[in-house]
């Protein structure tokens, strides 16, 4: 769009914008401010529309601006992405391993096993990635990632080795709203009547498409349900905070920290059995990859360490 450097064009307008008049900015950027004029207004001419409003005080960014402003900020944001991929190709001493993970996951399982990867290999960069289950997958299998970490393996594309540990429980968190809740104690135990019961109370659960989703089908198919839905959620946090205020029953693994608060209702946790639902943590890759040694270290140091969790709760 214009010949003008879009990192030198982002950082004029940024000063611009800061100082709000063209002689403090030039000044501020060393510049003349004949020179910082000429320079806007030739990348106006360019696109056919002014950019910078002179018509107020301070000056401020047109509507149009606005666009071409943010058309900037993803150029010079894709120019340090391509950056950072090529280094690992032009320094041998770089190293980056880039890694996927479901943003409900990160918070619980990425504490588990990076700070003791990073520390014996302290020269690997890791790159986080949150994205959905799908696209995810998608991008390992384009090795456009390195490893995807997600749960419930046996969902995922055969094009994937994955590396499976240690069985997670689920709870049911059952809010005071429900005719199933008892005021003590707070954790409950159950049956498969109690697990009838409560699959036919409102429910609130993530979105189809999800693995906590797919887990819970699999028991409302099992018990021949016609379930109350009520709402979804692709944020498992967001259906904590909103059970806790009684507008349903929701499922949680038990890596899901709830936090109480002030205003929330009293509620129940209810631990469902392992050997009828559980939460499967893995590591994947693509099939027609080869780790490295750092990698292979990455993978070994995940399994241990969530094997030791799974131990831990067991």
């Amino acid at each position: 769009m214009t010949k003008i450097n879009s990192l030198n064009m982002l950082q004029y307008i940024d000063v611009l914008l800061k100082h709000g008049n063209f002689t403090k900015a030039a000044k501020n950027l060393y510049i003349s401010q004949s020179y910082l004029t000429q320079t806007i207004k030739k990348v106006e001419n360019q696109i056919g529309i002014e950019i910078i409003n002179r018509q107020t005080i301070p000056l401020q960014l047109t509507e149009a601006g606005k666009i071409y402003y943010q058309y900037l900020v993803s150029l010079v944001d894709k120019q340090e992405q391509f950056k950072r991929k090529i280094k690992k190709y032009t320094d041998t001493n770089y190293t980056v391993i880039q890694i996927g993970v479901l943003p409900s996951l990160g918070t619980y399982l990425l504490p588990l096993f990076l700070p003791a990867f990073m520390q014996k290999y302290p020269n690997i960069k890791i790159e986080l990635h949150e994205y959905t289950p799908t696209s995810l997958e998608e991008k390992t299998e384009n090795n456009m990632l390195d490893f995807f970490i997600g749960q419930n393996p046996e969902t995922i594309s055969q094009n994937l080795i994955s590396h499976a540990c240690g069985k997670h429980c689920y709870y049911a968190l059952i809010p005071q709203s429900s005719k199933l809740y008892q005021e003590n104690p707070k954790m409950l135990g159950c049956n498969d009547d109690f697990i009838k019961k409560l699959l036919q109370e409102k429910l609130i659960l993530t979105a189809h498409g999800s693995a906590i989703r797919h887990q819970i089908e699999y028991l409302i198919q099992k018990y021949k349900i016609e379930p109350q839905i009520i709402l979804e959620s692709s944020n498992i946090f967001t259906l904590v905070e909103l059970a806790k205020k009684g507008i349903g029953i929701t499922f949680i693994p038990e890596s899901v920290n709830i936090c109480d608060k002030k205003n929330d209702q009293a509620y129940n946790l209810l631990p469902l059995p392992l050997e009828l639902i559980s939460v499967n943590y893995f590591i994947a890759y693509s099939a027609n990859k080869t780790l490295n040694s750092a990698e292979k270290g990455l993978v070994d140091i995940f399994i241990s360490s969530l094997n030791r969790e799974a131990m831990s709760f067991n």
